[in-house]
């Protein structure tokens, strides 16, 4: 049952997958439709001028971070390097809230890569904030950026304060397992005799 819930899981985990990968992409389709960076005024407003679309190739990475940079190819390489490792130790195991969180990680890598093979190297970031009385402006993103931002700073939060271990459901059942085929390590059968 432990295991049918997990596999249930990872299920949703490529799921979260294919939504956001679907959303990014139609999103940055609809934005490529309706504007084009090269108009005089390629914002259009959904909140006044604190929100809105403002479409702009990227080059670089989240946010315009490392644009035409050769590190960020490695950055890349090294992130999915290591988002692979955590959810392989995961496979078949391990909680809802982090099957999703690393769903939505690597569909915002999905999204952006997808972008960058079918547009010569750059992504399209629309998602424009900004707060005019004080002539604040942050990077403009997409929602493959806002997917990964957001998953990896829960997942942060996540570790700090729980640390990646199995569910208390798998890890009571590995527990029976243990007993049940007599595999306890010598302190847990002095505790129990």
């Amino acid at each position: 049952m432990v295991f049918r819930r997990a596999r249930l899981y990872d299920a949703l985990a490529l799921l979260t997958v294919i939504i956001v990968v679907v959303l990014d992409q139609w999103t940055k389709s609809l934005v490529v439709a309706a504007l084009s960076p090269a108009q005089s005024k390629p914002f259009m407003p959904l909140i006044g001028q604190y929100l809105g679309f403002y479409y702009v190739r990227n080059n670089g990475a989240a946010f315009s971070l490392f644009r035409d940079s050769a590190l960020l190819v490695l950055f890349i390489a090294v992130a999915i390097g290591v988002v692979a490792y955590l959810y392989i130790r995961m496979l078949n195991t391990g909680p809802l809230a982090y099957k999703i969180i690393f769903g939505m990680i690597i569909g915002g890598a999905a999204g952006n890569l997808l972008d960058r093979a079918r547009h010569d190297g750059y992504v399209i970031d629309f998602i424009s904030l900004r707060i005019p009385e004080v002539s604040y402006q942050f990077a403009i993103f997409n929602i493959a950026d806002a997917c990964i931002s957001v998953s990896v700073f829960v997942l942060f939060v996540l570790v700090l304060f729980g640390g990646l271990r199995p569910s208390s459901d798998v890890a009571q059942k590995t527990s029976e397992v243990n007993k049940t085929s007599g595999t306890l390590r010598p302190t847990e059968q002095d505790a129990q005799s």
